[in-house]
């Protein structure tokens, strides 16, 4: 296909201006513009052609989604899900994210961005953007899409489902793609630097203060989960442990052996992956080398530490980014694969539209649909760890502006494929089936028979047998009570992929190879985190001193990542010396934090974009705001104050002092709601902020300048700006 780029007609660039210093910056002295071939063709496919094309994208999309909203009785096929998600993330990406990028934000292809300007070969590398969209996706990619569609399937497929779709669409890739492009017209400003510029400096410190807080909780939380999901798991700790000799390979092969070839960088690093797949099951059956990957808990823990110092603190290019890369193929390859293990097989989604549970009385979390379905799926929808990502260290990686927009809304679009597949993984099990599996013994009862009566009596039928034996086929114990969302959707993807490769002889190896994606998937978000989390504390201790704030200081590296991973790692050994209290306690709040944060991303965008002079178009991240506040703030309202002691901190915690109960626990449910409280407060005073400096500029009584970097002429070469 031709190489499509926009020429602006009868136009000059606006070289050598400071447009963040403009009111109104105009990108080009004119606005009129037409899109031509590289090779001078005309466009190979006539309009009218393509506007059928788009209509019939529509028509299909619209379709799919009345079917699963309106569709009750018999049991749905799993491809209508598919189809009305690709089909909407088609249409968004086609026409909002070209709306976004021509109207609101003007991206241009001729400015230099900051991997250009600042370059030093170590944060700041122009990079090839589909090495930069593995390593973005691989980032933002955690837990999130995996674990939550997964647990808020208990109030059926149908709510979960709707949110993926519209919350990614109109709010989770608008957060990340604006963000992105801000910090890349910031120098690679991470998100409390830009709240502190933009906002405020009140703003400012009070983002700082919660956002380093939430990244604390949220790396600590998603460390836990790589703990559990490695410990005892020979196969699953050596790929894991194998793709880091295999990403510094991949590094050191596209910058020193034969730097720029990206496709035989990408082959190799396939193949190796590959080869550390079924190295690992081979590991897992020989006795001598199982015992050495059969890792405690507490060693996962210490090794995990040191992987984030390390990954942390050695050059973007050694370790971070190509091993992102190479995460992104198994991730997306096993996405790609239960896609089209779904497109074959068609199962029907046992679980129903809408189960009894939308009440708020389900035994997997307690709560009604609104809000806690909303926190529940964060990642997938809209997350604000995400904007972390976008403001840290993908915008140091950024070739050229244009790029921001696949990066960005693309990757996001990704995610949200994730999660729909997690949402069809759980929805494939029978409901019965499922619910034993998230359900606490604390609701269902310890014993087997126990645990099947109760969930027959909620109306989904199951027998302890039917549980042994599915138990036996994927290699386990038990399945009864394995909360958390991954063994059940380990289960599911299992049953797919048995199904249609290799039949159910293979299903244990597949329950294994997907609890090791989704240990892959978790472990991405620990690297870029604490990468960000370093940059963010580098950005204020530069105030402070500056040497500090030199991001290829290494004295300066080596002290950020220090603190950094010594704040969350306290918490992970907390959580696993104490496995009923510490960090376990705090995942609760994960969700919350997590909109939390895309609460205060989106505060950052919408005051950016009215003191750029785009007020007009402010609904953008406005209407997404407002609905992010609403939900956070009820639910955040809800987990502190409720009467119901499964809900509210408070009411457990007198619960639990009215019966004598553990000290320890009473203590973790007063900390989960002074953590809550203190973080609504901040967020709540950062919205204020925002709102009244959006009032002074709207109102004229504030001049409308943005701190951007000044304008730069790209020096890179036009071919490489495809």
């Amino acid at each position: 296909m031709p190489l499509v780029v926009n020429d602006f007609a009868n136009s000059t660039p606006t070289a050598g201006v400071g447009v963040g210093e403009l009111a109104n910056p105009p990108l080009f002295r004119h606005n009129t513009c037409r899109t031509t071939l590289v090779n001078g063709s005309s466009d190979p496919m006539p309009k009218i052609a393509r506007y059928l094309l788009w209509i019939a994208v529509s028509l299909l999309g619209a379709f799919a989604l009345a079917t699963i909203a309106l569709h009750r009785g018999e049991q749905i096929n799993a491809l209508w899900l598919v189809v009305a998600a690709v089909s909407t993330y088609a249409v968004g990406y086609r026409f909002y994210s070209s709306f976004i990028s021509a109207k609101l934000l003007a991206l241009d292809p001729l400015r230099a961005t900051p991997a250009e300007r600042l370059d030093n070969g170590r944060d700041f590398v122009p990079t090839n953007k589909w090495v930069v969209f593995g390593h973005h996706f691989a980032a933002i990619a955690g837990p999130g899409p995996l674990v939550g569609p997964v647990l808020a399937a208990q109030f059926g497929y149908l709510p979960g489902t709707l949110w993926i779709i519209a919350g990614a669409v109109l709010g989770g890739c608008v957060q990340d793609f604006i963000i992105l492009l801000f910090s890349v017209r910031r120098d690679g400003k991470s998100l409390t630097e830009m709240a502190k510029s933009e906002i405020g400096p009140v703003g400012g410190v009070v983002a700082y203060v919660a956002v380093l807080s939430i990244i604390v909780i949220l790396l600590a939380v998603t460390a836990l989960i790589v703990v559990n999901a490695l410990k005892s798991s020979p196969w699953g700790a050596f790929t894991i442990a194998m793709t880091m000799p295999i990403a510094v390979l991949m590094g050191l092969y596209l910058r020193r052996i034969r730097p720029g070839k990206v496709l035989e960088t990408s082959l190799l690093g396939f193949v190796l992956v590959i080869a550390a797949i079924f190295g690992g099951q081979w590991v897992s059956e020989t006795p001598s080398w199982a015992a050495v990957f059969t890792l405690t808990a507490p060693t996962l823990a210490i090794l995990i530490i040191l992987y984030g110092f390390a990954a942390s603190a050695l050059p973007v290019w050694l370790l971070l980014a190509p091993r992102d890369y190479l995460s992104t193929f198994v991730k997306l390859g096993t996405i790609s694969l239960l896609a089209l293990g779904i497109v074959a097989l068609r199962p029907s989604l046992h679980m129903p539209p809408l189960t009894r549970f939308a009440d708020g009385t389900g035994p997997v979390f307690a709560g009604k649909i609104f809000p806690f379905a909303f926190i529940t799926i964060a990642c997938g929808a809209i997350s604000g760890f995400h904007s972390l990502i976008s403001s840290g260290t993908t915008p140091k990686l950024i070739r050229h502006e244009t790029e921001t927009r696949m990066v960005g809304y693309g990757g996001m679009l990704a995610e949200s494929l994730v999660a729909i597949m997690a949402m069809i993984a759980a929805s494939v099990l029978q409901p019965g089936v499922y619910f034993a599996i998230n359900s606490p013994a604390g609701i269902v009862g310890q014993a087997p028979e126990a645990a099947a009566a109760t969930i027959s009596s909620w109306g989904f039928s199951l027998a302890a047998s039917q549980m042994a034996t599915l138990a036996h086929a994927v290699g386990e114990q038990t399945l009864f009570n394995r909360t958390g969302g991954a063994p059940a959707f380990a289960v599911g993807m299992a049953q797919i992929f048995s199904n249609t490769l290799g039949g159910q002889a293979v299903m244990a190896l597949w329950y294994h190879f997907a609890i090791m994606f989704e240990a892959l998937f978790i472990l991405t978000i620990l690297d870029a985190g604490t990468r960000v989390g370093r940059f963010m504390l580098q950005d204020a201790l530069g105030h402070i001193w500056k040497p500090l704030g030199r991001t290829s200081w290494y004295p300066s590296i080596f002290l950020t990542s220090a603190v950094i991973v010594a704040a969350w790692g306290n918490f992970l050994w907390q959580g696993i010396k104490d496995p009923l209290g510490g960090i376990n306690s705090l995942w609760p709040l994960f969700g919350i934090c997590n909109q939390l944060l895309a609460t205060v991303a989106l505060c950052v965008a919408t005051t950016i974009i009215v003191k750029m002079g785009r007020a007009r178009f402010i609904a953008v991240t406005l209407i997404p705001l407002c609905w992010l506040v609403t939900v956070t703030f009820t639910a955040s309202w809800h987990k502190i104050f409720d009467p119901n002691p499964r809900l509210g901190f408070l009411t457990h915690a007198r619960q639990l002092v009215a019966a004598g109960g553990n000290p320890r626990l009473i203590f973790n449910d007063r900390l989960d709601a002074a953590v809550t409280g203190v973080l609504v407060v901040m967020v709540a005073m950062i919205i204020i902020e925002s709102s009244l400096e959006c009032v002074r500029v709207i109102s004229g009584s504030k001049t409308a300048t943005t701190k951007e970097a000044p304008f730069v002429m790209t020096k890179l070469a036009a071919g490489e700006q495809a």
